[in-house]
């Protein structure tokens, strides 16, 4: 994959967004750099009631609205994409700098069509820390990435498997499990910095156990729309 040219970047960024206006503006702001490489960043609003799409226009290079749920809003940006390769990043995660160039670089020997980050929280607490190292082990025994890890692929391997199952929870699983049948992902050497709102206001336990318990649920066969009904309940 060579430089991105002028009218066909080589990098599409997608950033579902639902009333983030909080954090957006941080997470756009590293990606300037990336815009100025040729890249694009697209933002889809899921119907904010914020100043979500106002942030959203003054830094990303197209924003569009969609219906809620992240898998849709994902999908939806993908439609307007330009670039080759995209990158699906949460607003509320900060990337470096250069992320652009290792995501480049680490599929162009076109042994791996996709991959995803390591994390960090943007806490430094000793628990918080440990949830942080064990997601990103979690990830590399499975295989299976979650969207707060920068998940990135191939258009083509993208549309391979259809893009994302269009399910209001474990979208990200679901493509994990559809991109992982052909190899597993790659792994830049770099962290992404997330942030640690929801175990910040839901209770670091709490939170660890409700995300567990959805996920084994799910693996067992649970449906993703009645698991979302249980998340909305207990993550008030």
């Amino acid at each position: 994959m060579a430089a991105a040219a002028a009218d066909k970047p080589v990098l599409s960024i997608v950033i579902p967004a639902l009333n983030e206006a909080a954090c957006l503006d941080a997470t756009l702001a590293c990606l300037q750099s990336m815009r100025a490489r040729g890249h694009e960043v697209i933002v889809v609003d899921g119907g904010s009631h914020d100043a979500t799409v106002q942030l959203a226009g003054q830094a990303a290079d197209r924003v569009i609205s969609s219906r809620r749920g992240r898998a849709r809003q994902m999908n939806a940006g993908v439609r307007v994409a330009t670039g080759d390769v995209l990158w699906f990043v949460h607003a509320d995660t900060r990337v470096p700098d250069n992320a652009d160039r290792l995501i480049i670089t680490a599929l162009a020997s076109g042994r791996h069509d996709w991959g995803r980050f390591d994390v960090e929280l943007d806490d430094a607490g000793l628990l918080l820390g440990w949830v942080a190292r064990c997601m990103n082990l979690r990830s590399r025994l499975t295989g299976i990435a979650t969207g707060d890890q920068g998940m990135f692929m191939t258009r083509a391997a993208y549309e391979r498997i259809g893009g994302f199952e269009d399910i209001p929870l474990m979208e990200d699983i679901s493509a994990s499990r559809a991109l992982r049948r052909r190899t597993r992902p790659l792994v830049p050497q770099m962290r992404l910095l997330t942030s640690a709102r929801r175990w910040r206001r839901r209770g670091i336990i709490k939170t660890i156990l409700t995300m567990w318990g959805l996920r084994l649920a799910y693996y067992l066969g649970v449906p993703s729309q009645r698991l979302a009904r249980y998340y909305a309940l207990h993550t008030r």
